[in-house]
This record gives structure tokens, sequence and C-alpha cells, in this order.
């Protein structure tokens, strides 16, 4: 992305949060004049976060271990109380329902609707499960 693009996408990032359009301008200007400091605020804006909140690698790697294994126990959880057909579909609804939840959060840290959010979630996860299941229903019948 070069200097204009970059600029441009900055100040766009600062005007949806409510900055009026000369003050953004203004201020992406007083920026860019260090395209370091440019690439930092630009990054930081995409992204969502700044280098600070990835300055420890042992806490990153914590937090993503631990999301995926809360995240990955979600849907067993009926099959220590039931089995066959109606636990799957409870493991259906309660991943859905935690898809759901997941994405309705994710609103607090995007300008998207808490509702918006949550079904597109929703569909990812259906998708992913869908697929999921397909290719275990394929590796089971098939014998590898």
């Amino acid at each position: 992305m070069n200097g204009p693009e970059a600029r441009e996408l900055l100040s766009l990032y600062y005007q949806v949060k409510g900055v009026p359009e000369d003050d953004a301008e203004h201020m992406v200007n007083h920026i860019a004049s260090d395209p370091e400091q440019l690439l930092r605020a630009l990054s930081t804006e995409r992204l969502g976060h700044s280098e600070d909140a990835l300055s420890n690698p042992m806490v990153s790697a914590s937090s993503g271990a631990l999301s995926t294994a809360v995240g990955a126990a979600i849907p067993i959880i009926p099959f220590f109380f039931m089995s066959g057909i109606q636990a799957v579909i409870a493991a259906a609804i309660i991943s859905l329902a935690a898809h759901f939840a997941v994405g309705a959060a994710k609103s607090l840290i995007t300008v998207r609707s808490w509702w918006s959010s949550g079904i597109e979630m929703t569909v990812i996860g259906a998708v992913e499960g869908a697929v999921t299941y397909g290719i275990g229903i394929l590796l089971g019948k098939g014998g590898v």
C-alpha cells in the first residue's frame, strides 16, 4: 500500500470513530511525517491492537491455547450425558449458541451490531460443522 492510500485509509478509520474529516486529515498528515509511525498507526487501527499487546509471546500462546481448548470442549459436553443422534443434535445446538455468543461479544471491539456479528459467527460455525461432519462420515465409510 503506497503513501496516499495508507493516509486515506487511516483517515477513514479515524472518521469512523467520529473524528471530523478535517481533523482526521490533519492527524494523518502529522503521523505520516514519519513512515514508521504511519505504518504503526495503520496496523493498530486495522488489526485492533498495538505492539504492546503482542510483546509477550507466552501470554499470546497461553491465551490462544486456552481459548482453543475451551472452544473445542464445548461441543463434546452433551456426550457426557447422552449418546447417539440426540447428543449430536445437542452438540450442534450448544456449539451454534456458543458461536453466536462469541460473535455478539466480538461486536464490543468492532463497529458492527451484536446481532450481525452473532449471526455471522453462527453461519461460519454451521458451515465449519457441516464440513467437519461430512469429512468424518467420508473417512469413516472409506476405512481411512
